[in-house]
């Protein structure tokens, strides 16, 4: 049975940053890159109190949205840091998250959603229920997933979501459009029902193969198949992650072709550009940070680790390199640029690709 994807990441966490590095350099006899993971750990903290306490992700009954840019990144990847930095439990932040996680889970029927329907005819309610169902297993799940047993707020959880599934023969999930790629747009559904399998991967107790989600299961694998050949290498790069740890998400040709398509867009300097992960169009009109960045290629870098092909090995610490090389060191993050205008990067909203950046360096700095 393969081990959940966060339990292999805890385990990874136990060890330093700079062991985890050597052992995937230790076949060509180079030294590891070299990265401060205390100030990462700072940063994503700092980054994540910000928005817990920024009064436009505030929501009814003291709860706060949980952002696909910020608090599900940090999520998935705060806890593999706890080893390196010998903390003896979640931090501060990491535990607040979940606790207003848990909280809206408990109160489900209670709660507004994200965003209402509004007044031009989005049906908002529907979009943010399916994606809030997503997020809060996916980081329900790997909570418990260290621990190796299932909660009862994470299986309702899994519930929740199950029942937003839809069932017409399209196997996904409403989910939220506002226009901005990479996670809230017109093609973002595959994104989120990515997400959802992740989440079903994640869950301890032997969860994915349980009888009670198998026709759940055949509705979502359906939807990945039929949908495959529409998606960006970006919806195809999630997939990959998920088939990681739920079995017959791809076919064995399916994941080649997705690993091919990653490794052609590898840059000459080792890093990849979220520019090149789907054909983005900027509503400013202005062009495209085409260079290297800290989310692709902490994303692809991180997947590709998953996914251990032997075959993908000296570019995936080619990835490792870049990113140990470009992170900044006064502020211990990874930086990336909006694909939806150009944003400020001192700004807290210009910030928010650089969040998620910076949490998936770190996911992929710390895989073995």
């Amino acid at each position: 049975m393969r081990r959940p994807f966060v339990m292999r990441l805890a385990i990874a966490g136990t060890l330093t940053a700079l062991f985890c590095l050597a052992a995937v350099r230790a076949q060509e006899g180079a030294a590891a890159p070299v990265w401060d993971s205390r100030a990462a750990a700072r940063s994503m903290d700092n980054r994540l109190t910000w928005w817990m306490g920024w009064p436009s992700a505030a929501r009814d009954h003291d709860t706060f949205c949980v952002s696909c840019h910020t608090a599900l990144p940090y999520a998935l990847a705060r806890s593999t840091l706890r080893g390196v930095l010998h903390e003896q439990g979640p931090s501060a932040a990491e535990q607040q998250l979940v606790d207003n996680v848990v909280k809206r889970v408990r109160m489900w029927r209670e709660v507004d959603p994200f965003y209402p329907d509004q007044r031009n005819g989005l049906p908002k309610t529907s979009e943010s229920r399916g994606t809030e169902s997503i997020l809060n297993a996916v980081i329900l799940a790997g909570r418990d997933a260290s621990t190796g047993a299932l909660s009862d707020d994470t299986r309702s959880a899994l519930d929740n979501m199950w029942a937003l599934q839809m069932r017409n023969g399209a196997g996904a999930w409403a989910w939220l459009n506002f226009k901005y790629e990479p996670w809230e747009a017109p093609g973002s559904p595959y994104f989120g029902a990515a997400l959802a399998a992740l989440a079903v991967g994640t869950a301890p107790g032997g969860y994915a193969a349980s009888e009670a989600v198998q026709n759940n299961m055949r509705l979502l694998k359906g939807y990945f198949s039929k949908q495959f050949d529409q998606q960006n290498l970006f919806n195809r790069v999630m997939l990959l992650w998920a088939s990681t740890t739920v079995d017959g998400l791809v076919t064995l040709q399916q994941r080649d072709a997705i690993v091919a398509e990653a490794l052609n867009k590898q840059r000459a300097d080792g890093g990849w550009s979220t520019a090149s992960l789907g054909h983005w169009q900027r509503v400013d009109n202005t062009p495209l940070d085409t260079a290297s960045d800290g989310y692709a290629t902490g994303l692809v870098t991180f997947v590709l680790a998953r996914a251990a092909r032997t075959s993908t090995h000296s570019q995936v610490v080619h990835g490792q390199e870049w990113l140990a090389a470009h992170q900044d060191r006064q502020t211990g993050r990874w930086l990336a640029f909006s694909l939806n205008k150009n944003r400020d990067l001192k700004t807290d909203p210009g910030q928010f690709m650089s969040d998620a950046a910076t949490a998936f360096a770190v996911l992929a700095l710390t895989s073995q």
